[in-house]
């Protein structure tokens, strides 16, 4: 069978055209096998030294990453029943391999002599990613017994089907639920396109009225204007109780059980390899260095948050003039903006369209770094929505491409992410160019007119982005630590989150707005009042972050297999600390709670906070020089963006700010700096 999958010529981009659930797993048993057989082979001979050992392991991995990236991501934005039942077959295979090429002791030991003995002739990025590799043997178990060995194996097997199962469920249920509305219904407040979309569900449903889904922008939207405060219930129920024992999928695809044998597994993986708690065998590949480090972090940032969390509330109520449920608070949040800016992110929609939000965003690029993006036709994709870009430099040479997925559809899942196609590599005259995704869950184009964004759905663009830079602009030769591989996972969100700050400057603005039917940009007065409201309400938000941040960092500190997670408890006291918003009793959110329970934030969540620091402190340096200064750019560009995870995270950020982060300018962007 000629398979799509095995294709990995140095200019080759996924066939998904042509990649159907049956290609997948004679792919994977076909490259696994050869990186087994690769494997042997190389340790037969000798001698072994980085280039005979190392760089050869690295370009196989390189393989089975090409091989599985497309995997992965159809499973994320395509998901169908013959390729969930293939993925779900081939995780634990993939997680057995790694596993396995993890505790070889012999691959250990020359891995071990090689960093003793090259030490003198290898460059700053291969000598990284020899510290990186032997570290991740040690985390594997590579020490232990057989006994052990293989317990450790068969939990990173189970995790990896249950992360699955878990972010599957949340899939299904959202997916399972919508609201049907007849002709008259309670529609008011929503904006004309939501509307227009829900007509045209019905219409495909072949269903009189209206048909409102529960996808993330028609949820947000729902809650942010929709006058019915009874409709607002309705969508809070069925967006805060997905996968879950309450609201109206209870039982259906429960991930009770599941978040149960996920903290178990961990906990057990953990101390397996000589930790005390999974929060510390994960801090082991971070910059923080202890639990107690990340718990003094975000209790700071609680000590600045809270009371004004308070305050902006008490404010809202008043405004309000009645106690506010948890449904009612984004309402009117947005009322009282509008009244204090004569600002409402819907009545800046118009002047978003995609297509000219990207033109500036891809000028800022040009501008920042040198660089030309330019979209490239007939590229196989896996949806008509889907684009591809490619990246070239000063000289017009091709550096990397991206593919960018932008609207919400069923079958998707929710929120926006980078991730990995192809990784960049260099090594023994083969020379492969990075490539990424880029995906968000926006309201589709209408008949006629391109997708309009919200602000908020702007700075959301450029945080992806920022990752995506990071991910293409790098230098390093060798993948495993090349674009965002190899990074600590609390600094990996500093080129994303720093990025988010070109979406609020004056020039920029400026450059990204086109009204969809007048082309006139935002005037200086509405940005002023959108630069004015970048304040509010941060406080609210900055708690919000924080209750997931400590929710995430006790739950997996403080479990005990003999007490199972007490998700309820942990939740109700971090709520008690930081939130505002009074929670409903069937609120379940860490159901649906993915980027800890199926995704790589596990004990991890407090780097969103972490990496603000980090992003608020760097941008401070180009307010300083200007926002596009040339030396500021190339500076930031030469020690963070091409380095990957080359060098040491603190290192990177004081060879571009000349020192360790400050709080300060994060305080500042709050508007907390008193």
């Amino acid at each position: 069978m000629d398979n799509p999958l095995l294709n990995h010529d140095a200019e080759a981009l996924p066939a998904f055209d042509r990649i159907r659930a049956e290609h997948v797993e004679p792919a994977m048993d076909r490259q696994l096998a050869l990186n087994r057989a690769r494997v042997r082979e190389l340790l037969a001979h000798e001698p072994h030294t980085f280039a005979t050992l190392v760089e050869p392991i690295e370009r196989m991995q390189h393989a089975l990453n090409r091989t599985w990236s497309p995997v992965s991501h159809l499973n994320a934005v395509m998901n169908s029943e013959p390729l969930r039942a293939v993925y779900n077959v081939c995780l634990p295979k993939l997680s057995e391999y790694n596993t396995e090429l993890a505790q070889n002791e012999t691959l250990y030991r020359h891995y071990e002599r090689i960093a003793r003995q090259e030490t003198g002739s290898l460059d700053t990025a291969q000598l990284r990613l020899l510290e990186n590799a032997l570290r991740d043997f040690r985390l594997a178990g590579v020490g232990l017994d057989a006994e052990r060995k293989t317990r450790f194996k068969e939990l990173m097997q189970q995790l990896a089907r249950d992360q699955a199962r878990f972010e599957e469920n949340v899939l299904d249920c959202a997916n399972a639920w919508s609201l049907t509305l007849a002709a008259g219904a309670p529609l008011e407040g929503l904006p004309q396109p939501v509307i227009d979309r829900a007509r045209e569900t019905a219409q495909q449903r072949s269903v009189t009225g209206f048909v409102l889904t529960l996808d993330q922008p028609t949820y947000v939207t729902v809650m942010t204007h929709a006058h019915s405060r009874d409709l607002r219930r309705q969508f809070y129920e069925a967006w805060s109780t997905r996968a879950s024992d309450q609201g109206p999928g209870a039982g259906k695809w429960d991930n009770t059980p599941l978040i149960e044998s996920i903290l178990r597994a961990r906990h057990e993986a953990a101390t397996l390899v000589g930790y005390e708690h999974f929060t510390a065998f994960s801090l082991a590949t971070k910059m923080a260095s202890s639990a107690t480090e990340v718990r003094e972090f975000l209790e700071n940032l609680a000590r600045y948050c809270v009371p004004v969390a308070r305050r902006e509330l008490a404010e809202l109520e008043t405004f309000a003039g009645h106690a506010l449920e948890a449904w009612d608070v984004a309402f009117h949040a947005e009322r009282l903006q509008r009244e204090r800016f004569a600002l409402s992110d819907e009545e800046l929609r118009p002047y978003f369209p995609l297509p000219a939000v990207l033109k500036g965003l891809f000028d800022v690029a040009a501008r920042l770094y040198g660089i030309r993006i330019e979209e490239r036709a007939g590229v196989p994709v896996w949806h008509a929505d889907a684009r591809y870009f490619e990246l070239k430099n000063t000289a017009g040479e091709r550096i990397g491409g991206f593919y960018l997925d932008a609207a919400a559809r069923p079958n998707k899942r929710s929120g926006a992410w980078m991730d990995e196609c192809v990784g960049r590599l260099e090594i023994a005259g083969e020379r492969v160019l990075p490539v990424a995704y880029l995906v968000c869950n926006f309201l589709p184009a209408a008949a006629g007119r391109p997708a309009l964004l919200t602000h908020d759905e702007v700075v959301t663009l450029f945080h992806e982005f920022g990752h995506g830079l990071h991910h293409l602009l790098t230098r390093v030769r060798h993948p495993s630590v090349a674009g965002i591989n190899g990074v600590p996972w609390d600094a990996v969100e500093l080129p994303s989150q720093f990025m988010e700050n070109f979406a609020w400057s004056d020039q920029v603005l400026t450059s990204i707005s086109s009204h969809v039917e007048t082309g006139a940009p935002l005037t200086g007065e509405t940005i002023d009042r959108l630069r004015g409201s970048r304040t509010f309400h941060a406080g609210m938000k900055a708690v919000r972050q924080l209750e997931f941040a400590l929710f995430d960092l006790r739950l997996h500190c403080e479990y005990d297999p003999r007490e199972g997670s007490r998700l309820a408890r942990i939740l109700a006291e971090v709520r008690e600390r930081v939130a505002v918003v009074r929670h409903p009793p069937c609120n379940r959110f860490a159901h649906s709670f993915g980027h800890i329970f199926a995704g790589g934030y596990a004990a991890g969540y407090y780097s969103y906070k972490w990496a603000e620091v980090l992003a608020a402190d760097a941008f401070a340096a180009f307010e300083e020089a200007g926002v596009f200064d040339a030396g500021v750019a190339r500076r930031f560009l030469d020690s963070i963006l091409s380095r990957g995870g080359s060098r040491d995270a603190m290192e990177a950020f004081i060879e571009f700010r000349g020192r360790k982060p400050d709080i300060r300018p994060l305080l500042r962007q709050f508007g907390m700096a008193a």
